[in-house]
């Protein structure tokens, strides 16, 4: 497999958690296969796994429908870079809402980091889910609960997800209402 920026070897490989990831030796950037990127995103910031950042609608056609149909977001570049996996052209998109650029295969789904974007990443994250924590508590509850029987992840993965987000609530409610906990924890049925 060759690096989409420098066209080497991709040489090194790097563990994140139970993920092993190729890596280009010159430039540092990542390549992640199918789903390894939100299970690196896990290991990495198991406090924010609940937070999913999705690539919507995989498929070439929606690529090239998003290309055309807004032309002043196309952007046209003198190299295109390849797929490591299926040498075809990789689309580039923004990570959710970030600024933060992402190159995608339209066919394996595997995604090109440059050197420090995984990092990126993981901050982005992080601060979304302190943001969501705070503001938007009930109604991420209520979606993870819907993501436990209608995915994206495996029910195990989504029951992990939840669990954490309720273990989220007991700290925050701890930090912002600590005289609710008090009452709670002394009476009866919690002791």
């Amino acid at each position: 497999m060759k690096c989409p920026k420098c066209k080497k070897e991709l040489s090194e490989k790097i563990k994140i958690g139970d993920v092993k990831i190729d890596r280009c030796a010159k430039c540092g950037g990542l390549w992640f296969e199918k789903d390894e990127l939100r299970l690196a995103k896990d290991k990495e910031a198991p406090e924010a796994r609940w937070v999913d950042v999705e690539i919507k609608d995989k498929s070439i056609n929606w690529f090239q429908f998003k290309l055309w149909k807004d032309k002043g977001k196309f952007k046209a570049k003198k190299e295109i870079e390849y797929c490591p996996t299926d040498e075809i052209p990789l689309y580039k998109l923004n990570y959710g809402d970030t600024p933060i650029e992402i190159d995608v295969c339209g066919v394996c789904y595997g995604i090109w980091l440059d050197k420090g974007e995984f990092k990126k990443i993981i901050d982005y994250v992080k601060n979304k889910a302190e943001y969501e924590m705070l503001y938007n508590y009930a109604k991420n509850l209520v979606q993870e609960t819907k993501e436990i029987f209608v995915g994206p992840e495996s029910i195990k993965s989504e029951a992990v997800d939840l669990l954490i987000l309720i273990k989220l609530l007991k700290y925050k409610l701890i930090v912002q209402h600590s005289e609710l906990v008090k009452l709670i924890s002394n009476l009866p049925l919690t002791k």
